[in-house]
């Protein structure tokens, strides 16, 4: 017996198709990933992260505010650093008999020097180890104030506040 028309042509396009492979939904892809690019950039831009060290513990406190990108002034049991760079040794610092660090006080001028706005009160933030002595970080603080960075922002890590 002889096919019809309608049976050789449905034949023929089953054929065809198990020829191709199978093919792949771009479109519910492209969904998928539009939506997790969204969801990666809105999660990452929500919070401000310093530049962590080994060697500097820092002390722990409950904080509302979210921490600014300024200037960071890194404190541990060996040395002063400004963003990664060295600058003094802790007990050059500590034992200079002035009641300023001048090495710290020349790199904050160059630091305000290079920034396109003349403000009259640039940010910094001192990232200090929490055993580090009252007398260094008041040497510390009273330098970046000498130079134009009052605005002077500790670094602490956040700790949970329980709630009742």
């Amino acid at each position: 017996m002889k096919d019809s028309r309608r049976t050789q042509r449905m034949i023929a396009l089953n054929k065809h198709r198990k020829d191709r492979g199978a093919s792949l939904n771009m479109v519910s892809l492209m969904d998928i990933f539009t939506i997790l690019v969204f969801f990666l950039l809105v999660t990452s831009s929500d919070s401000e992260t310093l530049p962590s060290t080994k060697s500097i513990q820092l002390p722990s406190s409950t904080t509302e505010k979210q921490p600014k990108r300024t200037l960071v002034v890194m404190v541990s049991d060996e040395d002063i650093k400004i963003n990664g760079k060295h600058i003094i040794n802790i007990n050059a610092a500590t034992n200079n008999g002035k009641t300023i660090i001048p090495e710290l006080a020349l790199e904050l001028i160059k630091y305000a020097k290079k920034e396109p706005e003349k403000k009259k009160r640039y940010d910094v933030t001192v990232m200090g180890d929490k055993e580090i002595p009252y007398k260094l970080l008041k040497k510390i603080m009273i330098t970046c104030a000498g130079t134009k960075f009052a605005n002077i922002s500790l670094a602490v890590v956040r700790k949970q506040v329980e709630k009742s």
